[in-house]
């Protein structure tokens, strides 16, 4: 299948890979945005976990990662439920890991593992195995912190493409970790970062749209208008299901017009700040930003 993605380029992908994303399964992901209830209120945030999960797997194969890294790359956010982290909030779940919690399950479903199986692999090997390029702790690098960074910042219009592929001419691996050849590519990612949390994740538009979201799903849910197992739907079946009574359509709409937005008015969802401190690869060492004098 031939794939262009907004940050990478155009792509034959084959084989398993393929396989996996023609999956219904991950076709599921295609109506879950990245951004939860960003989109509400910004109509240039439509970036999905779909186009992630294959932008995680693109960066993999750029930088030399073997076929069961891109695997685990497409399969990482595969049990994603509608909206995203919104409904973290919506069960009060601190660390954003409810999808996390259902990887398992949603790894082992027969038609993820009998594609696994026909390709040699095992669902098993992507519970159990550390894939190093796909994800490390911060404050290091890794393909998924690094694609989100890119795509989130792409289609908020704070970075653009000649920024991003300068930044991925220096993008290399030494030791199955991601690493960057100059400091004037660690300082932009790191800057970058910074922007992400503070410039997007913190925007009090987005922050009143996934807090007033979430509080119209608990709503839901107390009504009995939708189910827990509905967030294993997409994110327009929850838009469906809150649009069918009056009530909460109406309430849906103030959402989108911001009628009740206040910059005034904290938000009670809290977004952790957090820093990268990438690291530079220099005459075969490496050494984070923060230890080289600038």
């Amino acid at each position: 299948m031939q794939y262009t993605d907004a940050i990478y380029g155009s792509y034959e992908i084959e084989g398993v890979c393929a396989e996996i994303i023609q999956s219904k399964l991950f076709q599921r992901l295609k109506t879950i945005h990245q951004g939860g209830a960003n989109f509400l209120v910004d109509s240039r945030l439509q970036h999905t976990r779909y186009e992630h999960s294959i932008g995680v797997m693109l960066l993999i194969r750029r930088l030399g990662g073997d076929e069961k890294e891109q695997i685990a790359a497409l399969l990482h956010d595969i049990s994603h439920t509608a909206f995203s982290h919104v409904i973290d909030y919506v069960l009060d779940i601190r660390d954003e890991s409810f999808h996390e919690e259902w990887y398992e399950t949603f790894v082992s479903y027969p038609e993820i593992s009998s594609i696994l199986q026909a390709n040699g692999y095992t669902s098993q090997q992507f519970i159990q195995e550390n894939f190093p390029l796909l994800e490390q702790p911060l404050p290091r690098l890794c393909a998924d912190r690094v694609d989100y960074t890119l795509r989130d910042l792409y289609h908020a219009e704070l970075i653009n493409s000649t920024e991003i592929d300068f930044f991925l001419s220096h993008l290399s691996v030494h030791e199955n970790r991601m690493v960057v050849t100059s400091k004037e590519s660690a300082r932009w990612i790191k800057a970058s970062y910074t922007i992400l949390n503070e410039d997007y994740f913190h925007k009090k538009e987005n922050l009143f749209a996934n807090q007033k979201f979430a509080e119209l799903l608990r709503e839901g849910l107390g009504r009995k208008l939708l189910l827990e197992s509905d967030f294993f739907q997409d994110d327009q079946h929850i838009i469906n299901l809150l649009e069918f009574d009056m009530y909460t359509k109406i309430k849906l709409e103030r959402i989108r017009t911001m009628t009740d937005f206040d910059p005034a008015i904290p938000s009670t969802i809290i977004v952790k700040k957090r820093e990268l401190n990438p690291e530079i690869i220099q005459g075969g060492k490496t050494y984070f930003l923060n230890t080289i004098p600038s």
